[in-house]
C-alpha cells in the first residue's frame, strides 16, 4: 500500500526532483517505509511505500525490461501469481516478486486495457516515455483514491489532494457546488473535489494524457441486476459461500501480519468466520467500543471472537472528543460529515499496534440492501398510489400554509414525492435547507450556477441497469454513498495509521454475482440481507448477532453534541468568523441549535456536517492558505483508554 504523485508536462522539462519530493513529503503516513522518486524528460513519479509484499525488493518507480515505461502503484493485486504464470510465458522477465511489477509488463501487451485483467483494489500511473503519454487508473469501485488536476500544461496528480497543493497552491480554488453537496450529502461526490481546478478520477475509469490533453474512459460498470436466478435457495446459498470464500481467500496474501476488524454486525462476523475457515491459525480480530452500554458494540464482537477462536483485542474509548475532532479536520482535505471516521480511526489505531493489513466487513449493506433506508423509502412509505398531479398541488399550494411546528409535516411533504425524489430527498439535507433555510440564499444561488445537487444522484437513478426501485438506488449508493463515503473513511482513517484495509465483500467478482440476483434474494419481507444472513447463519456465526439491530459503527453522537461538544459548537457555530463567511444562513443555524439542545428535535447529524465544515475551513484551509501543510497523522493522540 502507498501513497504516490507526481507531475508530467506536455512540453520537455519544467519538472524537478524537489517538486515530487514536497509531493511525496505530504504523503508518508500512506507509506512510512520508503520513497522512490524518479524524473526525466519533463516526467516526474514519487511514491511513498507501505511494504505487505516482496518486504526487500519491491521498490518504485518500477519498469519494463528496457525501461521505457514506469510505474508507481497504490494497492494489491490479488490475481497476480496467475497474472505472472502468464507474462512469463509470453517472454516477459521480472526483477521483483511483487504484485505490482505484473502491470507494467501487463500494460506492454495490453496497453489501457491492462486494468480489465487487474482483481484488487489499485490506483496507478504509468508513464509511457516513448509515446509520452501518463496513464492513470483507479480501481472498479474507488477503494483507492486517485485526484489530478491539468494546469500550465502540467497534469498534476496524487492519493492525496494535500501533496498537488504542495506544488501548486494556486489550486486552492474553492469549488461552490462541491461545497454545496457537501452540505447536502456529507461527503463530495466523485467527480468533484472542494477545489475546482482538482478532480477525482472516478472508480472504474482511466485517463491519458498526451501532448497537453485528457482523455477519460470507463472501463467498468455494474452488470444488470436480476437477471440470474437460482433453481433453489440451496444452490445459491452454495454458490454465494464459494463466492466469498474466494474473495477472503486471496486477501490472505501478505509477507506481514494480518487479520480483521470486527465490529460486532452481519458483514464482518461472516468475514471473520471464512478467515478462521481459511487460516492456518487463530485470526487476530480488533474491535473498538465507547463507555455507554448503548455504544458499546464490543460484546457481540467478543462472542464472534470466541465462536472462532480468534486473538482478540478490544478498546473501550473514552476520547478527549474536542481534541480528536480537531486533530482529525486538520487532515481532511475536503469537508467530511461521516461521524462513523472516529471509531473508524480508533479500530484502525488499535489495530494497527499488531497487525499491517486488516480485513474489514464494508460493502455489504450495498450489494445487500442493508440499510435502514431502503425499508423506510421503498416499503413503508410506499405512496406511489397517491396521484402525481395531488402531490404537487399538496406540495405547492398547501405545504407552504401548514405551520412549521405541526407534527408530521416534513412527513407529509415526502409522501407526496415520486418514489425516486423521496429517496434523494431522504438521504439529502434538502429538507431541512426548504425547512429551516440553513444556508444562505447567496451561496444557493452562486452554487446552484452548475444545476441541482440532487441532479447527479438523480441521473444515476436514470441510467441504472435495473428495473425495480429497489435495484436503482443500490446501483446509485454504489456509485455515490460507497466511493464518496465509506470507502473514503476506510482509506482515509485506516492510512492515517499506515495500515491496510481490504474489503473481500467489494471483490468486483463476487459483487458482479450478487448484482445480478434477483431482489428478493437481497430483501425479502421485513428481513435485509436476507442471502448474507442465511450465510452468516451457516458458518457458525452466533444467533445474537445475527438477531440484534442493525447499528452501524455506533458512537454517542447526541451525547457528545449536546453535552462535550456543545461549548464548542456554540463558539464556532455562532461567532461572527463563521457566519460572515457567507455559507450560513444565521437565522436557520440558531433555529437548528435551539431545537436541539431544548432536545426537540435531534440535530446531531446536521450539526456535526456544519461543524466540521467550518473545522475545515479554520484547520486545513486557512493553513494550506497560508503555505503552512499539516504534518501527517500523529498516532500519540491524546486519549483515555483501556484495552484488554
Amino acid at each position: 500500500m502507498c501513497g504516490i504523485a507526481g507531475i508530467v508536462s506536455a512540453d520537455r522539462g519544467g519538472v524537478d526532483t524537489s517538486a515530487i519530493h514536497r509531493m511525496c513529503q505530504t504523503l508518508v503516513h500512506r507509506g512510512p517505509d520508503d520513497e522512490g522518486i524518479l524524473v526525466r524528460d519533463g516526467a516526474g513519479l514519487g511514491m511513498r511505500r507501505l511494504s505487505v509484499i516482496d518486504l526487500s525488493g519491491g521498490h518504485q518507480p518500477l519498469f519494463n525490461e528496457d525501461g521505457s515505461i514506469w510505474l508507481v502503484f497504490n494497492g494489491e493485486i490479488y490475481n497476480f501469481q496467475e497474472l505472472r504464470i502468464e507474462l512469463e510465458a509470453r517472454g516477459h522477465r521480472f526483477r521483483t516478486h511483487s504484485d505490482t511489477e505484473v502491470v507494467v509488463h501487463l500494460y506492454e501487451d495490453l496497453g489501457a486495457d491492462c486494468v480489465k485483467r487487474l482483481r484488487g483494489m489499485f490506483a496507478f500511473a504509468i508513464y509511457d516515455e516513448r509515446r509520452r503519454r501518463l496513464f492513470l487508473a483507479r480501481d472498479r469501485l474507488g477503494k483507492k483514491p486517485l485526484h489530478f488536476a491539468l494546469h500550465n500544461r502540467q497534469l498534476f496528480f496524487a492519493s492525496e489532494i494535500k501533496a498537488i497543493l504542495a506544488v501548486a497552491p494556486e489550486l486552492a480554488t474553492l469549488n461552490s457546488h462541491a461545497l454545496l453537496q457537501y452540505f447536502y450529502f456529507g461527503y463530495v461526490p466523485d467527480p468533484n473535489t472542494a477545489f475546482g481546478p482538482i478532480q477525482k478520477l472516478p472508480p472504474g475509469h482511466t485517463l491519458e494524457f498526451a501532448d497537453g490533453a485528457i482523455n477519460i474512459r470507463q472501463y467498468w460498470d455494474l452488470p444488470e441486476y436480476g437477471t440470474h436466478t437460482p433453481h433453489s435457495e440451496e444452490e445459491c446459498l452454495e454458490e454465494l459461500q464459494r463466492q466469498l470464500e474466494e474473495a477472503v481467500r486471496i486477501r490472505l496474501i501478505a509477507d506481514v501480519p494480518l487479520g480483521a476488524l470486527l465490529s460486532g454486525g452481519v458483514d464482518s462476523s461472516t468475514v471473520v468466520a471464512l478467515m478462521a475457515r481459511a487460516s492456518s491459525g487463530p485470526v487476530k480480530t480488533f474491535s473498538v467500543g465507547f463507555r455507554r452500554d448503548d455504544f458499546n458494540e464490543s460484546p457481540q464482537a467478543k462472542l464472534v471472537a470466541q465462536r472462532f477462536q480468534t486473538e482478540h483485542h478490544e478498546l473501550l474509548v473514552e476520547p478527549d472528543i474536542v481534541e480528536t475532532v480537531e486533530m482529525l479536520s486538520r487532515h481532511l482535505e475536503e469537508p467530511f460529515g461521516d461521524s462513523s471516521m472516529l471509531p473508524t480511526y480508533y479500530i484502525s489505531r488499535l489495530a494497527r499496534q499488531h497487525v499491517t493489513v486488516a480485513l474489514s466487513g464494508d460493502g455489504g449493506d450495498e450489494a445487500f440492501a442493508g440499510y435502514d433506508r431502503y425499508r423506510v423509502h421503498l416499503h413503508e412509505r410506499s405512496y406511489d398510489w397517491i396521484p402525481s398531479w395531488t402531490g404537487s398541488l399538496y406540495r405547492r399550494f398547501v405545504h407552504p400554509w401548514v405551520p412549521y411546528v405541526m407534527p408530521g409535516r416534513n412527513l407529509a411533504y415526502s409522501v407526496s414525492l415520486p418514489w425516486a425524489d423521496r429517496y434523494v430527498e431522504g438521504v439529502s439535507l434538502h429538507a431541512f435547507q426548504r425547512e429551516m433555510g440553513l444556508l444562505s440564499n447567496d451561496f444557493i444561488a452562486s452554487a446552484e450556477r452548475l444545476g441541482s445537487p440532487l441532479d447527479l444522484f438523480h441521473s444515476y437513478l436514470e441510467k441504472a441497469p435495473a428495473r425495480d426501485p429497489l435495484s436503482k438506488v443500490l446501483y446509485l449508493d454504489t456509485k455515490t454513498y460507497l466511493p464518496g463515503d465509506i470507502l473514503t473513511k476506510v482509506d482515509r482513517m485506516s492510512m492515517a495509521t499506515s495500515l491496510e484495509a481490504r474489503v473481500p465483500l467489494l471483490d468486483h467478482v463476487f459483487l458482479e454475482w450478487v448484482t445480478r440476483l434477483p431482489v428478493e434474494w437481497k430483501m425479502r419481507g421485513g428481513t435485509q440481507k436476507y442471502l448474507l444472513r442465511k450465510l452468516a447463519e451457516r458458518v457458525g456465526v452466533p444467533r445474537q448477532v445475527l438477531d440484534r439491530p442493525k447499528q452501524g459503527f455506533a458512537l454517542p453522537l447526541v451525547h457528545w453534541i449536546r453535552n462535550e461538544l456543545k461549548e464548542m459548537i456554540l463558539t464556532i457555530l455562532l461567532e461572527p468568523r463563521t457566519l460572515q463567511r457567507g455559507y450560513f444562513n444565521p437565522a436557520g443555524v440558531r433555529r437548528l441549535l435551539d431545537e436541539h439542545f431544548r432536545e426537540r428535535r435531534d440535530h446531531s447529524p446536521r450539526i456535526w456536517r456544519l461543524l466540521m465544515f467550518e473545522l475545515w475551513q479554520r484547520n486545513f484551509l486557512e493553513q494550506s492558505a497560508a503555505g503552512v501543510f499539516p504534518l501527517p497523522f500523529s498516532h500519540a493522540t491524546s486519549l483515555s483508554e483501556e484495552a484488554r
